[in-house]
């Protein structure tokens, strides 16, 4: 399987080998073998050339929640060679109408409504006047993935997973464009070939020792850079995938026992509701009897919480460090001890280095705090706004993450903070610059400056510190709200918590002091 020279040819592979294995069951009890997915997958991109005439290098955007029909969309489209956009289904018309005018797709997958939302509607809205056609696709029989027959495809591209490439892409064919919000208010485009998603899963993968026999929570929307980095994993060594399509924290712990899953992932915020779910069991009871590990990532974890699930579950918490633009660049073993577990994001994956760069730019010693830099197979080929890509890489050509840490002398990192003005509440990107320029617009606000606060639950919470504009009242917390709402801002983005003072802390050079602000508010 590891010798696949692509994700296409590793998904024949596969379904060759294990043909009658299952490879996914979701929530609603419907399974797929490993065999049945690289056949519908056929017959989805033969659909898709057929009646959508994508081919290779064509773009296209797709939203689908964590379904089985996103897995078979993410097989289909790779089998064609498109350049596929997955966008997260949180997105709204602000975050997914700057990507279709930047990203320039033939072509966008949407459902037609999920969880009360039109997405039909949106993606008429932001495609109107595009080249970009609409097409939705729901789970079920209706509305589906379009069909046809694969023996009108033409040959797979035949892309080598092991091609050479600079940062600029170069002899490295882009297959992925993923999004993420990081540290500015438009969503950043990085582009990856399948070089990235293997290094990543592998890595991933090797940490975490899984086989054949694991069954691996996922969770999280598939649309994430996550989502495909399990499927390569999955398709490599041949375990089953457990799909919820939108994380219940009333219903899904039930699910993924009845699975009896024993991967518990995907992050702190999750891992919580676990724990929380086995507390309300009678004694002696086990909600996961079968668990291994609790893959984690995407949000910083209390150390304490390694200590709570191992004691409530026998295993604890195996996490990692990456971004969109450059996955599992570490990731704890499961055989680490408990204080590397519970204290560090683990050392770098295979093919990866790092380097700690201190604020007057030297390499940091051991211990010592810095910028995280990376290189690695599984960075980033550069943005899709080529105009980024100079503050991303350093002159050298390491990746620079932004986030602050420091490595250990056996190369475990910590992360202490970061460069990036950003929030990640439960896993998700909140960039404060957006929030804080909706917010000057409010006639009742002088000044702003949005924080992350630590929440045990949350990973952060975004609160909002507002100087009120002078002769108005204070702004509350339903006013910051719903002016928010009406400017086109995501549920997930609104902070849960509004301050207000009388000036905001500045440097002589007026930049604001947000290290005072979170100090003052944190508790």
């Amino acid at each position: 399987m590891l010798e696949a020279r692509n994700i296409w040819d590793l998904i024949v592979r596969r379904a060759e080998r294990t043909p009658e294995r299952e490879l996914a069951v979701d929530e609603a009890g419907r399974r797929i073998t490993f065999g049945a997915y690289r056949d519908r997958a056929e017959r989805v991109a033969a659909g898709l050339a057929s009646d959508h005439a994508v081919g290779e290098g064509d773009v296209v955007s797709w939203i689908q929640p964590s379904w089985i029909e996103a897995m078979v969309l993410f097989g289909a489209l790779r089998r064609l060679g498109a350049v596929q956009n997955p966008i997260i289904p949180i997105y709204r018309e602000r975050e997914v109408g700057f990507i279709v005018r930047q990203a320039e797709p033939t072509l966008m997958l949407v459902p037609s409504e999920w969880r009360g939302f039109d997405y039909a509607a949106m993606a008429g809205a932001v495609t109107e006047g595009t080249k970009t056609r609409v097409v939705e696709a729901d789970r079920g029989p209706q509305r589906s993935l379009p069909e046809g027959d694969p023996a009108s495809l033409p040959a797979p591209p035949g892309d080598d997973v092991d091609a050479v490439g600079g940062t600029n892409g170069d002899d490295v064919p882009v297959r992925f464009i993923y999004y993420t919000s990081g540290t500015t208010a438009e969503p950043k485009g990085a582009r990856h070939g399948d070089r990235s998603l293997r290094a990543a899963s592998l890595g991933m993968a090797a940490r975490l020792h899984l086989a054949e026999d694991d069954r691996f929570a996922l969770v999280f929307p598939f649309t994430h850079v996550a989502g495909g980095l399990y499927v390569y994993a999955a398709m490599a060594y041949g375990f089953t995938l457990v799909l919820d399509e939108a994380f219940d924290p009333a219903t899904t712990p039930d699910f993924l026992r009845r699975e009896r899953i024993t991967q518990g992932g995907a992050g702190t915020f999750f891992h919580q509701v676990y724990l929380q779910a086995q507390r309300a069991l009678p004694a002696g009871e086990r909600l996961f009897p079968d668990v291994r590990t609790f893959p984690g990532g995407g949000a910083p974890k209390p150390p304490s919480l390694h200590y709570d699930l191992r004691a409530a579950f026998g295993v604890g918490v195996v996490s990692g460090y990456g971004l969109t633009e450059a996955p599992v660049l570490t990731m704890n073993d499961a055989g680490d001890d408990d204080r590397t577990l519970a204290t560090t994001e683990g050392r770098a994956v295979d093919g990866t280095r790092l380097r700690i760069v201190r604020a007057d730019g030297a390499e940091a010693d051991a211990g010592e705090e810095g910028e995280v830099r990376a290189r690695g197979p599984q960075v980033t080929l550069g943005y899709l706004d080529p105009a980024l890509d100079a503050d991303a890489f350093d002159e050298d050509g390491w990746f620079r993450t932004g986030d602050l840490g420091r490595l250990d002398e056996r190369g475990n990192l910590t992360i202490t903070g970061r460069l990036k003005d950003v929030i990640i509440r439960k896993g998700e990107n909140i960039p404060a610059k957006e929030v804080e320029d909706l917010l000057f617009t409010h006639a009742k606000v002088a000044d702003v400056a949005v924080i992350g606060l630590r929440d045990a639950e949350r990973g952060e919470r975004a609160c909002a510190v507002v100087v009120p504009a002078a002769g108005q009242e204070p702004l509350s917390l339903d006013e910051m709200t719903a002016h928010l709402l009406e400017a086109g801002l995501i549920t997930r983005k609104l902070p849960e918590q509004i301050e207000v003072v009388d000036a905001l802390p500045r440097n002589p050079s007026g930049k604001i002091l947000k290290f005072e602000l979170q100090a003052r508010f944190q508790d």
